[in-house]
């Protein structure tokens, strides 16, 4: 379980293929913040990009680790087959803050950016849901994106999705990767998680 507030930014510096086929997954190698790892063991879960996911390996010098990844999670998740930034949160322990919401770490959906520019001193983020999704966002609901915890402010349904609009302050652009989306970028999306449980109590089936 996690918060979505993200505690450092690190780097898939490899990604290679467990095997020669698209049914194989891949190894990601994940350089980490100095000191990042300190208290970090084989087996604990960290996510990244708010994906969830087994920390296989250390380097002695903390320095990096390994994760090894399905072709099933390749194919429901975004920007995890590829060099470059990414948001890292270890997990949530029982006496930690709870500072953003309820986060699993299990994607519902990628997402694309549609717009993402600087107003007055923050910035505005837009992005299109699947339409599927669309029923699980709400004004002031929360959304997770890339792994960060974040306030929907504006939604609108449309007919290729749903289109959601979120307000970054200064701190959040700075202080994890999602400063170096824009528009067309691909997102890991996850619903709130009391969502789920309001949906099964009023009886509405799963898609």
């Amino acid at each position: 379980m996690f918060t979505g507030i993200i505690t450092g930014v690190g780097r898939i510096a490899a990604a290679h293929s467990l095997g020669s086929s698209d049914q194989h997954g891949k190894r990601l190698t994940v350089e980490a913040p100095s000191g990042y790892l300190d208290d970090v063991g084989l087996g604990d879960s960290i996510a990244i990009n708010g994906a969830c996911m087994t920390v296989t390996s250390l380097a002695s010098d903390q320095s990096h680790f390994t994760i090894d990844i399905s072709a099933e999670s390749l194919d429901k998740t975004a920007g995890l087959d590829q060099t470059g930034p990414v948001n890292l949160e270890k997990a949530l322990r029982a006496n930690d803050r709870l500072g953003g919401h309820l986060v699993s770490g299990h994607v519902d959906g990628i997402g694309r950016v549609t717009f993402f520019a600087q107003v007055g001193e923050s910035w505005e983020l837009r992005i299109l849901a699947p339409a599927a999704l669309g029923k699980y966002l709400a004004y002031k609901g929360s959304i997770t994106v890339n792994g960060v915890s974040l306030t929907v402010n504006r939604v609108q349904d449309l007919t290729d999705g749903c289109e959601c609009s979120i307000n970054l302050i200064p701190h959040t652009v700075q202080n994890t990767a999602l400063g170096q989306l824009q528009a067309g970028s691909p997102v890991n999306l996850e619903i709130d998680l009391i969502a789920r449980y309001v949906e099964r109590m009023l009886g509405t089936p799963p898609q």
